[in-house]
């Protein structure tokens, strides 16, 4: 991987969620995953089923999406408490980068779990990298994660199986080939597009800049006037 994103920070964190639904002030995680990446590679994998609160349980569309069961997080899952923990450690200091596919989803979700059982000024001052936008910028539609393996030929390698960890590898992977084919992705720091026609879901994050992007490539983001 080429020198940009490591010229400003000492560590990238690479992460991914699984949920039980869309609305991250109403839906739990289920599934938390993350890759410690430093300028020799990946140096820390982390995959863990997070368990419901009581009472709540898997809706059926999302045990058929990741194969996750109630049986299973109540096997396995650790407390949300314990994932705040963990991710104090995972999160670092300031020289991370926080970086995701779809990074809004994923980090609003964070932001109301640590609210209800950590401390959500873990992610205060934190640059956040969304590799989404880049995708949008560089391929027409479709702009899942799945499409951006297949245009960047990485089938057979990793796969978009929507389970956390495999997703997070297949972020590291794209990553890779994004920077492989572009040295610009320093540009996307703090700025994330959408679809104007769905609007961003849930709160903007305060410290990310957010623009309306296109189904087709054009002008990089970065480059276009802010629309107040």
């Amino acid at each position: 991987m080429g020198e940009g994103l490591f010229s400003r920070y000492r560590r990238l964190l690479v992460f991914d969620t699984e949920t039980t639904g869309l609305s991250p002030a109403q839906d739990e995680i289920i599934e938390f995953a993350a890759a410690v990446l430093e300028p020799q590679g990946v140096t820390r994998e982390y995959d863990e089923l997070i368990s419901l609160s009581p009472g709540r349980h898997i809706p059926p569309n999302i045990q058929a999406l990741t194969g996750i069961t109630d049986k299973e997080l109540l096997a396995r899952g650790i407390p949300r408490a314990k994932l705040c923990e963990d991710l104090a450690e995972l999160l670092g200091g300031e020289d991370t980068l926080l970086l995701a596919y779809n990074a809004h989803f994923d980090l609003c979700f964070l932001y109301y779990t640590l609210a209800r059982e950590g401390n959500p000024a873990l992610l205060k001052g934190k640059d956040k990298l969304d590799l989404l936008t880049v995708y949008r910028d560089r391929r027409p539609y479709p702009h899942r994660l799945a499409s951006a393996i297949e245009a960047y030929g990485l089938q057979g390698q990793v796969q978009n199986s929507h389970r956390a960890i495999d997703d997070v590898l297949a972020t590291v992977a794209v990553l890779r080939a994004m920077e492989a084919e572009r040295e610009d992705l320093i540009h996307y720091v703090n700025l994330f597009g959408y679809n104007a026609k769905y609007g961003l879901g849930s709160k903007p994050i305060a410290s990310v800049t957010y623009r309306p992007q296109g189904y087709e490539p054009g002008r990089p983001l970065y480059e276009k006037e802010l629309i107040k």
